[in-house]
């Protein structure tokens, strides 16, 4: 299994937008999609690779050389939507990537998280923010809400009673160490309350973790979304 690279997203993105244009002319087709809703997650399966154990990037490549890339990639995918019509987005920054299931087991010694993986992905989401006012700059009719993943569940992380969970650490399905040397397979195990946990397997939120995410973005303000809500992006 492989994920869809986000170039190859935009590709058949160009070929919906191509479609739509023969169907409602070309102002017909930049009306209706400049009304449309981008929304763009993108990056934690690229940091999750480069400190994953055994990874051969960090031979190859800086962790600042490689977020940079990260950027850069994003920034020209995000100018070529622009060209295909795309005027409103929602752009996630990374969230503390270091502290999931998968990055707590890499840690031999503890189960603490791994600030180098947390470190830069503070590195990226700060950077984010500049790249996006740049092209807020440079485009016309080019709007957004960065939504600040990190803040958002640091909150559960740090203080999970105050949002109704009691694991943060583990994940709720998978076998081994943290539930987290193994996925979740149908061999897997799973907890009694996964309403009560964090990650749902080693990687991704609870149902209940991504909830209280979505409700924090849509109708929040700083510091979870930046410089608008998505709520304000949707009605304005």
């Amino acid at each position: 299994r492989q994920s869809i690279p986000l170039s190859k997203q935009v590709d058949y993105y160009s070929t919906v937008y191509e479609n739509l244009v023969q169907q409602l002319g070309s102002g017909g087709a930049q009306d209706h999609v400049s009304k449309s809703l981008f929304v763009v997650v993108i990056g934690s399966n690229d940091i999750l690779g480069y400190f994953k154990s055994g990874s051969d990037l960090p031979k190859n490549t800086t962790p600042q050389e490689y977020v940079d890339l990260m950027l850069l990639t994003l920034k020209q995918v995000l100018k070529r939507m622009h060209e295909l019509g795309g005027r409103k987005y929602v752009v996630a920054g990374l969230g503390a990537i270091g502290c999931c299931p998968s990055q707590r087991n890499q840690n031999k010694t503890s189960e603490e998280c791994n600030e180098d993986a947390n470190h830069w992905s503070l590195n990226y989401n700060q950077r984010l923010q500049l790249m996006l006012k740049g092209l807020k700059t440079e485009l016309n009719d080019f709007d957004y809400s960065q939504v600040d993943t990190y803040a958002a569940f640091s909150r559960f992380i740090q203080t999970p009673a105050a949002f109704g969970f009691r694991e943060v650490k583990a994940a709720c399905c998978g076998l081994g160490r943290l539930k987290a040397q193994v996925p979740c397979v149908p061999i897997s195990s799973y907890c009694s309350n996964r309403s009560d946990h964090v990650f749902w397997d080693l990687y991704h939120p609870t149902e209940a973790a991504a909830r209280i995410f979505v409700d924090t973005v849509f109708d929040g303000s700083l510091p979870f979304a930046d410089p608008v809500n998505v709520n304000h992006l949707v009605t304005t």
